[in-house]
């Protein structure tokens, strides 16, 4: 018996797609290469927030559980890189006592040099704040123990651009106890006190309160 044989070629249009596949696999694996390559040559350090200066300008609390503050706060972004600026965007901090919001900190997108550094300056005022039961035992606590905390919690996007194809992208967050006598008359005595910055668990740093 005569065998049959399959004549039918394969379709030209299999062919261009298995083409265009190819030389965009191709593409994709020389565009990794070359940003390998080129964070390899840049060799960067992490970008770094931290919090540079911290000051508790005024403290008011009355006997009917209302509170008002103001503090003057700076951060700054650090670039340690010597071979390329680093962008940083949505940076954002929220100021809080005894987890009530007192303020939000914003900045719009920057550029910090290389192997240079940004300092943000806040000026932080609240409205009054009505305290609840539990916020009022903590402040009369804290004016009894001459020392008061405030939280800082959040942070902001970095990238380097490696190369003309693609960038690096970081997260910075930054988590702080901001410390302070309650005492006006005398400097904070004994507060712990560590640099705050990104990357490690909630660091104290002390607040230098001035006199009214």
């Amino acid at each position: 018996m005569p065998r049959l044989s399959s004549t039918h070629a394969t379709s030209p249009f299999i062919w261009c797609a298995g083409i265009i596949c190819a030389i965009i696999s191709i593409a994709v694996i020389i565009g990794g290469i070359v940003i390998f390559v080129g964070y390899m040559v840049i060799h960067p350090r992490v970008p770094i927030i931290s919090v540079e200066y911290a000051h508790l300008d005024l403290l008011k609390y009355d006997i009917v559980g209302v509170m008002q503050t103001q503090l003057t706060i700076v951060i700054r972004a650090e670039n340690d890189n010597a071979k390329a600026p680093a962008l940083f965007d949505k940076t954002n901090f929220k100021l809080s006592y005894e987890g009530k919001i007192i303020a939000y900190l914003k900045q719009d997108e920057f550029v910090v040099a290389k192997e240079k550094s940004v300092f943000s300056h806040y000026v932080v005022q609240s409205s009054p704040i009505p305290l609840s039961t539990q916020m009022k035992q903590a402040i009369d606590y804290a004016i009894k123990q001459d020392v008061i905390v405030f939280e800082l919690k959040g942070g902001s996007k970095a990238r380097w651009r490696v190369g003309p194809v693609g960038s690096v992208k970081f997260e910075c967050n930054l988590s702080c106890e901001l410390r302070s006598g309650t005492d006006w008359l005398t400097p904070p005595r004994g507060f712990p006190w560590l640099a705050c910055e990104q990357g490690s668990d909630p660091a104290l740093y002390q607040v230098n309160p001035s006199p009214t």
